[in-house]
Order: C-alpha cells, then sequence, then structure tokens
C-alpha cells in the first residue's frame, strides 16, 4: 500500500469519525431536549425514552460501522472474498 492509498484511508475514517461525533453530539442535546420537554409537559406520562432507544440503536449501528466496519464488511472482508471467487471461477 502506498502513501497516498494509506493518506485516503486515513482520511476517510477521520471523516467516518467526525461524522459519528457530530451524531453522538446530535442525539445527547436532542435527547437532553426531548426529556426537558417531556417533564415539563407531562411528567406523568413519559414517552422521550422511546426516541432515546430507537435513536440509540441506530447510533450504535454507526459507531460499529466507524470502529469496527472494516473488520466485519471491510476492504479486507471484501477483497478475501473476490479471490474465493474467483478460485471458485477459476476450477469450473
Amino acid at each position: 500500500m502506498d502513501e497516498q492509498e494509506r493518506y485516503a484511508r486515513a482520511k476517510e475514517y477521520v471523516e467516518g469519525l467526525q461524522g459519528f461525533y457530530v451524531h453522538l453530539a446530535a442525539y445527547i442535546i436532542v435527547n437532553v431536549l426531548l426529556f426537558a420537554f417531556n417533564i415539563l409537559t407531562d411528567p406523568g406520562g413519559l414517552w422521550f425514552y422511546w426516541v432515546t432507544i430507537f435513536w440509540g440503536v441506530g447510533l450504535a449501528l454507526h459507531a460499529i460501522g466507524v470502529f469496527a466496519g472494516d473488520r466485519v464488511f471491510g476492504r479486507e472482508w471484501e477483497e478475501r472474498k473476490i479471490r474465493e471467487v474467483m478460485e471458485r471461477e477459476k476450477r469450473r
């Protein structure tokens, strides 16, 4: 892998990381505001946690994509699968 390719991969990772941090900040800010709104308008009926839970699942998937994405279905996995398919085709 040459220097330019390593730079491109590092830049892609940093952009993904930045996107995750923006997503995390929005998650925290919006959910704190929803909690406050819920408590102020209807303290007996809590509904804010549904947004927190489902958005939290999306945030967790985003985190997996950023921090473990390459290990699960990243470039290495893709290249390995391509080689497997090419070997299978070669044997036919």
